[in-house]
């Protein structure tokens, strides 16, 4: 079988593009090498909508940025995925840096970001009474807004399989041959054959693209650390406070999360080991120690949770590289695809999917195409009526698993078996919040563990934290 397109990398980008592919009348297939989507720059950024001012105008970042920011609130509807629009705010701290804020308000207006204005000192207070009052004034870009990163993808994966795209897991690509008529992808499930080929592999998208003979991009992998706060300090600011951005990005900012929770984070630093997500203690104190300056003596370590880091994929271009290659004129590259990544995530997925099917040659829609995922039962949302009514249906809705989120065991039935659904004890924690407290899966993660055994048919040894080698137990002592 040849595919019409094999999609290389189910993060956020490869996952809306699979999903823009399947309004098509083709076939196509979406592979990642680990055992879940989500896995690499999805899972740990700061998982912010940005409004669009910060990114050279012209620039693929700033088209995107915009663009899909538009499109945010419609598509996370579509999908069920959680969205706010609560703006952002960039403070000023000195009058030194009152020219930064007037550089990116009028960014922002040549990019068409719209409704940003310059705040006053007592303007700013009045929207964020946390922020440090040595602030002087502040960006304000009301279009902006906070989203689940890997909510989001997850979302987009399923309604893309839903919708006819296949689906492979623990399909990691390490060769590429040339075919009379395909790309010939030579995987760890065997052979993909596919006309065009999509190249959203993240930190990795450079090695993927030497595999087609396109040496022409170079990805550096920048990591950043966050700090992620209990939900009883998910009011300390309303808004997504950044700092005045440098050459290394957007600096360390305070933000709630749609969840609750308040984010902090992150840091900027290059490194060669593209696997290294390790957090370091000079990292995390630069952290803390940043987000003072914005938000002073309201954060405290206390209230910490967890702690993570993840990988952005920094282009030597320093900006998107979205096309066909030159080198390969199979390979269709979305590469350096980091801040304001996400973002831009809903509008580089439709205009890749048009430049593929003109490619292909391919006009004729999917009428059976259905954009809405509805989204999965969240049992701590109902009213007393609505519970007692679904543990009447169900009664494992009843059976609290997760005592921190106040997940049900029906709720983690469901995302095991939802489409491309939870095969690990990370998987179910991303799908349902099952671990995600305060206590991090203390309490619940053996009781996750039982269930996954049970729904997928397979003995407790073999259930694992995050696919591969990371198994939870090794044998029975009795």
């Amino acid at each position: 079988m040849i595919y019409d397109v094999a999609v290389i990398g189910a993060g956020i980008i490869g996952a809306l593009t699979a999903r823009e592919l399947a309004r098509y009348k083709l076939n196509a297939v979406l592979i990642e090498k680990c055992n879940d989507v989500a896995m690499g720059t999805t899972k740990a950024n700061s998982a912010i909508v940005h409004a669009g001012f910060d990114a050279a105008p012209g620039s693929n970042k700033a088209i995107f940025n915009v663009k899909g920011a538009e499109l945010m609130p419609s598509v996370t509807a579509e999908l069920g995925v959680p969205y706010s629009n609560n703006g952002s705010l960039v403070v000023a701290f000195s009058e030194d840096e009152m020219p930064e804020l007037e550089n990116l308000l009028k960014r922002g207006i040549e990019n068409g970001v719209k409704e940003l204005r310059i705040l006053s000192a007592e303007e700013l207070f009045e929207l964020e009474p946390n922020i440090s009052k040595q602030a002087v004034a502040a960006l304000h870009a009301p279009t902006a807004g906070i989203v689940c990163p890997y909510e989001f993808a997850i979302a987009a994966t399923e309604n893309a399989v839903s919708n006819g795209i296949e689906f492979m897991r623990n399909c990691e690509v390490q060769a590429v041959e040339k075919a009379e008529d395909c790309s010939v992808l030579k995987t760890t499930q065997g052979d993909i054959k596919a006309r065009v080929v999509v190249n959203a592999a993240g930190v990795f998208a450079d090695d993927i693209a030497r595999m087609f003979g396109d040496d022409g991009i170079s990805i550096i992998a920048r990591k950043g650390e966050y700090y992620l706060f209990d939900k009883a300090k998910g009011h300390v600011v309303f808004h997504t406070v950044f700092q005045c951005p440098t050459p290394m990005g957007k600096g360390v900012l305070v933000t709630p999360t749609v969840d609750g929770n308040l984010l902090i984070g992150p840091t900027a630093l290059d490194i060669e080991d593209k696997n290294d997500t390790s957090t370091t203690y000079p990292g995390l104190m630069d952290v803390l120690n940043k987000a003072h300056k914005s938000v002073p003596e309201i954060i405290n370590t206390r209230d910490v949770i967890t702690a993570f880091s993840g990988l952005r994929a920094h282009s030597k271009t320093h900006d998107f590289i979205i096309g066909f290659s030159e080198k390969a004129p199979s390979l269709y590259n979305l590469a350096g695809i980091e801040s304001p990544g996400l973002s831009a995530a809903p509008a580089i997925a439709v205009h890749a999917a048009e430049e593929i099917v003109k490619k292909l040659g391919i006009s004729d829609l999917n009428e059976s195409f259905n954009p809405v995922r509805e989204r999965p039962i969240r049992f701590r949302y109902l009213d007393d009526e609505e519970m007692a009514e679904l543990i009447k249906k169900d009664p494992r809705y009843g059976h609290i698993i997760c005592r921190c989120e106040t997940i049900t065991e029906g709720e983690i039935v469901e995302a095991i078996h939802a489409p491309a659904g939870a095969r690990d004890i990370d998987g179910v924690k991303r799908r349902t919040r099952a671990g995600m407290g305060r206590c991090q899966g203390g309490f619940c993660s053996s009781k996750v563990l039982e269930i996954l055994s049970r729904e997928l048919n397979i003995p407790y040894e073999e259930v694992t934290k995050a696919g591969g080698e990371s198994r939870i137990l090794f044998g029975r002592t009795k």
